[in-house]
């Protein structure tokens, strides 16, 4: 058992739901991105979300835009964000799960960027705008070095879509929460208990929540539904906006919200 599975045994034997912060590798620099995870880690994260920058990321929404555009212009690239995880790997024992479209992995195929990943201690993988009927040789060769492929499904997404995507993942299935793009929302999306509960009807695997929660009530009404909660905008906001201290800004976020994933906060 790897250890986002591991994870998600312990979180559910003391009652918790996983906190999965996400961070832009390289915003506002490699350095600052590697205090801010060891930060995050320290506040509670019981996991987090690495996203590696991207030229034309689809799926994410103005506030990740930014960071991703920041981070290029820094240079950052897939080699330089594995190695600031293997940089990091033997200090922090919580699950690195790599955000990234898919083209940037090609340049190394698709074994070989599992290999590369696997050396440098990545457990889980998230790839936006793969879909699962193209997933087959990414997803063995993760398999093949145990990494845990997550599969994304969207409140667009049909029941037999719903049902291929969780039989096919791994780790984790990430619930979409809301039609559109990343960012922060005051409300949350109708729908997404529904979403859950059909994953939940599909697989035994966790099923998280991500794309627009930017509120501690809004993690506490997920919550109570779904396995986990991934927060990205509205923790990259608070980043960029206390540039000054981004460390101390994200540490103190993340320790609310993981008090807000407790069943008795």
């Amino acid at each position: 058992m790897g250890r986002i599975a591991d994870r998600f045994q312990f979180l559910r034997a003391h009652n918790e739901a996983a906190l999965a912060p996400y961070l832009t590798i390289g915003y506002p620099t490699l350095a600052s991105t590697r205090d801010l995870l060891c930060g995050i880690v320290s506040a509670g994260a019981d996991m987090v979300e690495l996203g590696l920058p991207f030229s034309d990321p689809l799926a994410d929404g103005a506030t990740l835009q930014r960071m991703n555009q920041v981070a290029l212009q820094g240079g950052v690239n897939l080699v330089q964000a594995l190695e600031l995880v293997s940089s990091v790997r033997s200090d922090i024992d919580v699950p690195l799960i790599l955000m990234s479209y898919y083209n940037p992995l090609l340049r190394l195929g698709d074994r070989g960027f599992a290999r590369a990943a696997a050396e440098a201690g990545i457990d889980g993988l998230i790839v936006p705008d793969l879909p699962v009927e193209e997933s087959a040789p990414l997803r063995a060769a993760c398999r093949d070095l145990g990494i845990d492929l997550i599969g994304m499904v969207a409140p667009t997404s049909p029941r037999e879509r719903v049902a291929a995507i969780a039989a096919e993942a791994s780790g984790f299935v990430y619930c979409v929460s809301l039609r559109g793009v990343t960012g922060a929302r005051h409300q949350l999306s109708a729908g997404v208990a529904d979403l859950v509960d059909l994953v939940h009807q599909s697989t035994d695997l966790p099923a998280v929540v991500g794309f627009g929660i930017s509120t501690l009530g809004q993690v506490r009404e997920v919550t109570a539904f779904a396995d986990g909660v991934v927060v990205a905008s509205a923790l990259m906001d608070r980043i960029e906006r206390q540039s000054g201290n981004p460390v101390a800004a994200a540490v103190e976020f993340v320790r609310e919200l993981k008090a807000a994933c407790r069943s008795d906060p």
